[in-house]
């Protein structure tokens, strides 16, 4: 079963230059709504999506010009290695979420997990976060640190996180966070973006087409466009930006190769959980044959059943959905 972390770390004045950081979000502009994973099967032109946007700065084998302003951070790698009493902090990814006008909450979640041998590269999601919420592959998941970095204090924006476990109320970061980071373990501590201002027209949506750029009318502005339509225009410390930076963590050198050797393949998850679920009642057995079946997927999570944290706010593509 997950074990809940230690609350997160603050860290103050993360970044020397701000505009370093205009800068590679200029570079890399447009940006897309985020999607995926919550609201996988939405029509495509329909108007469902936040004014959530996305960029992976770092991820696999890409890296983005300038991106190891965040990625080769050395307080962030410092700063792990006290959090976790390790040696070894290998930076993994960095990615980019903008927001603004979202009236309801994110998601309340724990990160995607990754295992040895199994990631989303060759993993449906699903079955990697069964496998977590399994704690029957405890040994064989990578230990992953989060920092999450704020660009600008905005309207409402806060992060609400939940260090005593599901069971007990979050708390709050909110205000003052401009230049400020939140470090720890976001795959084994829940988290949830509160709502976004401006609030004056509630949550604005977009379909997945829409795109974030900076406007071309010689302004500083932002300009959310949608079918050829402006959707939103603002000052980009009007938006909510933040960065997030992970890193696999390992105690040693000679854990990290050990672990690293060890890796899991399909047929390993499957005889995992077979002999998990031979001591349970019913004939159920997990086959690999029939990973696209949806109702294995919901008889495995059935079986193994995700938290459901307390005092988590409505989450803006529920609410989306429902309608």
């Amino acid at each position: 079963m997950i074990t809940y972390s230690d609350p997160p770390v603050l860290l103050h004045d993360v970044i020397a230059d701000l505009e370093d950081v205009v800068r590679l979000l200029q570079a890399e502009a447009p940006y897309a709504p985020l999607g995926g994973w919550y609201s996988s099967g939405v029509a495509a032109h329909a108007r469902t999506r936040p004014m959530w946007f996305r960029g992976d700065w770092v991820f696999d084998d890409h890296a983005v010009a300038g991106a190891d302003l965040f990625l080769r951070h050395a307080g962030y790698v410092e700063a792990a290695k006290r959090y976790y009493d390790v040696e070894v902090v290998e930076p993994t990814s960095v990615y980019v979420n903008v927001m603004a006008a979202v009236a309801e909450g994110g998601p309340a979640h724990t990160d995607n997990p990754r295992f040895h041998g199994r990631d989303r590269t060759n993993t449906p999601m699903w079955l990697l976060r069964t496998m977590l919420w399994s704690g029957l592959f405890d040994g064989h998941e990578i230990v992953q640190a989060t920092a999450i970095w704020w660009m600008h204090d905005v309207e409402g924006g806060g992060l609400l996180y939940w260090p005593d476990g599901p069971d007990c109320p979050p708390r709050e970061y909110v205000g003052a966070m401009a230049n400020t980071a939140l470090l720890g373990d976001n795959h084994g501590m829940f988290h949830q973006v509160g709502p976004v201002g401006p609030f004056d027209q509630g949550t604005r949506r977009i379909t997945p087409s829409a795109a974030l750029a900076p406007a071309e009318d010689g302004t500083d502005d932002w300009a959310v466009t949608d079918a050829g339509e402006l959707r939103y225009c603002a000052p980009l410390e009007r938006y909510r930006v933040s960065v997030l930076w992970k890193a696999d963590v390992y105690t040693t050198e000679a854990e990290r190769a050990r672990r690293c050797a060890d890796a899991l393949s399909m047929d390993d998850v499957a005889d995992v959980f077979n002999d998990d679920l031979a001591h349970q009642p019913g004939d159920f057995r997990f086959d690999v044959e029939q990973l696209d079946d949806p109702s294995v997927a919901a008889t495995l999570a059935e079986r193994y059943p995700e938290a459901v944290p307390v005092g988590a706010l409505p989450s803006v593509f529920d609410v989306a959905f429902r309608g």
